[in-house]
């Protein structure tokens, strides 16, 4: 059984399965046109540069950056722990490619816009969900 916090988790589809289940290999994935290479989040059934259907999940780096964020102090359902730093990275693979995430391993007063970040993930692994999250870069595991 996981000891992750209590979550509303998303319901796996083999269309987004490898985007959820990827963390459990610690990798972020996305989909990917194979024709025209455009990244796309969130999933889709057709690139929406090219209209190809040819789309494949790849590693992305996991790095990025806090482009804008919120404080929720607010417990609209059971969360972990308040208040969080609910916030839209960008992910330098692409211009516009952007998650939205929590921040975590760092107090909310610290998040600051164009914070480097490194994505983590929470597990559930009875559901085999991986939800990635994102840390100060200097949290990071070097190699």
């Amino acid at each position: 059984m996981s000891d992750a916090p209590f979550r509303i988790l998303p319901r796996i589809t083999e269309r987004n399965a490898p985007y959820w289940e990827s963390g459990r290999e610690g990798i972020l994935r996305f989909q990917r046109c194979q024709s025209c290479r455009y990244w796309i989040h969130p999933h889709s059934v057709m690139c929406p540069q090219c209209l190809s259907k040819d789309l494949a999940y790849e590693p992305v780096s996991g790095k990025a950056t806090v482009h804008t964020f919120t404080i929720n102090h607010q417990p609209w359902m059971p969360v972990p722990e308040l208040p969080f730093a609910l916030a839209i990275v960008d992910i330098p693979e692409q211009e516009g490619l952007r998650l939205t995430t929590v921040i975590v391993n760092c107090h909310v007063d610290d998040v600051q816009i164009g914070m480097p970040v490194q994505v983590t993930f929470e597990a559930h692994e009875d559901e085999n969900v991986w939800i990635p999250m994102f840390e100060p870069a200097e949290h990071a595991v070097t190699e």
